[in-house]
């Protein structure tokens, strides 16, 4: 009998494995240029999954600037602020998902920020004024990041019927995004023009 219930148990993963689809949103302003620096969500109307915070994940400076500027995490997720320059950095947020300071430091911060609401924060530097970064974390676990080719590839989507959500730092400030309908029956690719980005 658990001989029996281990091989359906393994038939109904595969199953799961080989109906997961995978998803590719290319992202555009609205005169059609490619935007790097997206970040994409898809976030399930029939119920929430809640996503694997990540093991690690750093947003350092150097050369005055935050690197990345714009990063995406699933929420729970602990991230180190690690300050590669040769000048003192204060880093912080106001914003309401997340409130914190890391007051003049260099090299590594005694202990990484958690970042446990969804949303998106707003990094500063009280020192450096021209230094302004992002984090989106995200509670879903699909989502991914667009490179220069304004591209996100998000793997293993079960099929379903999503919220798709398209944000980009060139977006109204206490944006949260830009929502539209997804179903999701197997390998889907679309493109998401941005009204209002200007890069």
């Amino acid at each position: 009998m658990r001989c029996a219930a281990t091989l359906l148990l393994t038939a109904a993963v595969l199953t799961d494995a080989a109906t997961a689809a995978s998803v590719r949103v290319t992202v555009l302003n609205p005169a059609g240029t490619l935007l790097s620096d997206a970040v994409v969500m898809l976030e399930s109307t029939t119920g929430r999954t809640a996503p694997r915070p990540l093991a690690s994940a750093e947003v350092g400076q150097q050369d005055k600037r935050f690197q990345p500027q714009v990063a995406v995490v699933p929420v729970g997720t602990r991230v180190d602020f690690p300050n590669r320059d040769t000048v003192r950095h204060h880093v912080y947020s106001v914003s309401e998902s997340k409130r914190f300071e890391i007051k003049l430091y260099v090299g590594r911060p005694e202990k990484p920020v958690l970042f446990d609401k969804p949303g998106v924060v707003v990094l500063g530097c009280n020192i450096h004024d021209s230094m302004i970064g992002w984090i989106v974390v995200a509670d879903t676990p699909w989502y991914g990041r667009s490179g220069p080719d304004g591209v996100v590839q998000i793997a293993d989507v079960p099929p379903g019927s999503y919220r798709l959500r398209t944000w980009h730092p060139v977006l109204p400030a206490g944006s949260m995004g830009v929502e539209q309908p997804l179903a999701v029956a197997g390998d889907t690719e679309m493109s998401v023009r941005l009204t209002g980005a200007a890069r």
